[in-house]
This record gives structure tokens, C-alpha cells and sequence, in this order.
């Protein structure tokens, strides 16, 4: 039984807390994997934040990863290009960009499991402490951005590298990088460049910084605390305890070069935008670094980053993650994605070639075949998302 539960791709607990209450515990496990997020994964941590939303004995709720170097850095990408083989054999897409971009089973199931998982922790009635140390990209921050407590400690990297792998920041990357002070979302899903722990807590991405030493401290004063019976008693309480917890926080490079990169992102047309991440001359290596990736990057990837922010900009949570589901299956029917997973995981030569080859090919028309939802409004898979629930509806 001992090996069975090691081997789980979670691992959950409840650890008692004081009068009755407890802390429930989810662990993602797959530590050799950098507890990047798999279909069961997903499903697993959906069923027990069901179970646990509806337990009156669970006061707080504990989202954490397995071993020293990720909380989750992403999804599971060889999954999903496993998936678009598969749908890929099995007859595919059309060639229409227009036709429906359905019967890829696996994506469809991959994807609506995700971000249904990451609109729950958004809209989620208890305090959700989700500690992101190490590495915490991509479907990582889709993790964590809704948690209500989001903890980065020294070794924290957080960072949206679609453009690397034929992608965009989905999970909601649309909706938390439109919140990035003075536009730098958008340089952040152009170039993929990591936050430290100090620009996560600038960037609104993490709230508190505490040092990984301290977690097992944190976890038991969260068992040495009285909770309430009211949600937002345990909310306030929960926040004074990590307070109490914190350090310093040192400015990276994203508050450092602020006011360049506004001015590189206060361009109306993503041509421009481009133009002035590529004229860099500040010898910073993170900028250097963030140039260099955008210039190896996809540009369909770069375009559908664009303009998933600018179309979200007014919509609510439940429709950004609604249009960056039907985004996420045109780009698992065409597009970059599967090339973009071959050259970084599968042949390893590092050398995509992206189709279209150039921005100016991947334009908004081009985007345009992207946003094509295949079914009725009121049938689109995520259509319930809103209806049940409050928070960010």
C-alpha cells in the first residue's frame, strides 16, 4: 500500500489543526518530471477541491510540489504531443483553418480539466496557500495564480515560455498578464522571461515571499491556529500568519528596467513591439536573454499572445479561459504547438521551424482562423464556467 501511495501523482493529507479543524494537503508528485501536470493530475486535484470545498472541518487548503527544484513547471507536454500524433494519424485536421478543430481527445480532455482545475482555484470558497517554490512556469502559474495566498521563496522562478514550444500563455495568462503594471505582460508572454521571487510579488503574480527553511514553520503554525467557521475570517487569519513570516523582498529585473520596458510595449502594433525588444542594447544578460527568445520564438505564438490580451482586456475570467480553450484547440489541430514540443522534448535538436516563419505572414488575419469557436455559445464545453460561482465571474 506504502508504494501505491509514493507512486500517486498526488499525494493528499489533512493534517489536524486546533478544536476540530484541518489542513488539507495536496502534493503534486512527480518530482523527476518537475511535477509538470498530467490529465490524471488535473482530475485528481479537481475531485479532492470538490471533496474539501464541502468538508466543514477543512479550514485551509495546502497546494505544494514534490522535491527541491519545482512547485510545477508546466503541463505535460509529451502527453499532448502524444495526442496530436494520434489525431494526427487518425485523419486530423482539414487544412481549413476555418472547419472545426475537434477530435483531438486527448487535448480536448487535457484542456477542459486544466482550466476548469484553475477557474476552481480562482473562484474557490476556502483560503488556498499555494507555496511556488523553484520553478513554476506555464501551467504551473495557472496553478497558482488563483490561489488566495500565493507563496514564492528565494529560489522562485516564474516565467510564461509558450513562445518556445508553438503555444501562448494560456491558463489564464491572458487574464494575469493583462494585470502586469505598465503593459510588461505583454513582454513577458513575447519573450518568456522569468521573475525572481521579488518581480513575481511586483508583477502580482505571488503575495508573500518566504524563505524555504521556513515552510515547515509555516505549516505548523497553520495547525497551532484556532480557525474560524467563516471563510473570510480564515482568510484574514491565514494572511497574518504568512505575514509574520516574510522577509525583504529585492527588486529584479522586471521592476529594474521598468520604465524600458513600458516604453518597448506602448506600441499599438505588435510589429513594433517586436522591433524594439529586437533594438535592445543594454547589455543586462535577462534582457539579452529575453531578445534572444523572442527572436528564436514562434511568431504565431508571439501574434496569438498578442492578441488573446487584447481581446481579453474587457472580458471576464470565465471568458477568458472559455477563449483561450477554443485557442488551445486550434493550436493542438495546427499551427506551431507539435513542432514547437518536437524540436525542445522529443528530437532535442532545438531547431523548430515555425510556420509562418515570419510576423508579418502571422498577422490578425491569420490569427483570426484561431478564434473560430466550433460550437453554439451555450455549448461550448466551459459554458458553465460563471454561472455557480462568484469571485472573478
Amino acid at each position: 500500500m506504502n508504494d501505491i501511495l509514493i507512486e500517486a501523482p498526488v499525494l493528499f493529507e489533512e493534517r489536524a489543526a486546533r478544536r476540530g479543524r484541518r489542513i488539507g494537503i495536496a502534493t503534486l508528485n512527480a518530482p523527476r518530471a518537475l511535477n509538470g501536470l498530467s490529465l490524471d493530475m488535473a482530475r485528481l486535484l479537481d475531485e479532492k477541491l470538490v471533496a474539501w470545498a464541502k468538508d466543514e472541518a477543512i479550514a485551509v487548503v495546502v497546494l505544494q510540489g514534490a522535491g527541491e527544484k519545482a512547485f510545477c513547471a508546466g503541463g505535460d507536454l509529451q502527453g499532448l504531443y502524444r495526442g496530436m500524433l494520434d489525431y494526427q494519424v487518425r485523419g486530423g485536421w482539414s487544412g481549413d483553418p476555418f472547419l472545426d478543430p475537434r477530435g483531438n481527445v486527448h487535448a480536448e480532455a487535457f484542456f477542459e480539466t486544466e482550466y476548469r482545475l484553475d477557474y476552481r482555484i480562482h473562484t474557490y470558497p476556502k483560503p488556498i496557500l499555494c507555496w511556488g517554490h523553484g520553478i513554476v512556469m506555464g501551467g504551473g502559474i495557472g496553478l497558482m495564480a488563483g490561489a488566495s495566498h500565493r507563496v514564492v521563496s528565494e529560489r522562485s522562478r516564474l516565467a510564461f515560455p509558450e513562445i518556445t514550444v508553438g503555444l501562448f500563455p494560456d491558463v489564464g495568462g491572458s487574464w494575469v498578464l493583462n494585470r502586469v503594471p505598465a503593459r510588461a505582460g505583454l513582454f513577458l508572454a513575447l519573450t518568456g522571461a522569468p521573475l525572481s521571487a521579488g518581480d513575481a510579488l511586483y508583477a502580482g503574480m505571488a503575495d508573500h515571499l518566504i524563505a524555504e527553511t521556513q515552510r515547515a514553520d509555516v505549516m505548523a503554525a497553520a495547525c497551532d491556529t484556532v480557525w474560524s467557521d467563516r471563510a473570510e475570517d480564515n482568510h484574514r487569519q491565514l494572511s497574518a500568519l504568512l505575514q509574520g513570516f516574510g522577509p525583504e523582498t529585492v527588486a529584479g529585473p522586471l521592476q529594474q528596467h521598468a520604465e524600458l520596458i513600458a516604453s518597448l510595449c506602448a506600441h499599438d502594433e505588435l510589429a513594433d513591439v517586436v522591433s524594439a525588444v529586437a533594438a535592445i542594447e543594454h547589455q543586462d544578460p535577462w534582457l539579452q536573454t529575453a531578445k534572444a527568445t523572442l527572436a528564436a520564438g514562434s511568431p504565431g505564438s508571439a501574434r496569438l499572445g498578442h492578441e488573446l490580451q487584447r481581446r481579453t482586456l474587457s472580458l471576464s475570467l470565465a471568458d477568458v479561459f472559455r477563449l483561450e480553450y477554443t485557442v488551445a484547440l486550434h493550436c493542438a489541430a495546427h499551427g506551431d504547438f507539435a513542432e514547437g514540443i518536437r524540436a525542445l522534448l522529443i528530437d532535442k535538436d532545438r531547431n523548430p521551424q515555425w510556420n509562418p516563419s515570419h510576423l508579418r505572414q502571422a498577422d490578425r488575419t491569420w490569427a483570426a482562423t484561431f478564434f473560430h469557436a466550433p460550437w453554439p455559445e451555450d455549448q461550448h464545453p466551459l459554458a458553465d464556467l460563471g454561472r455557480t460561482t462568484g469571485a472573478h465571474a
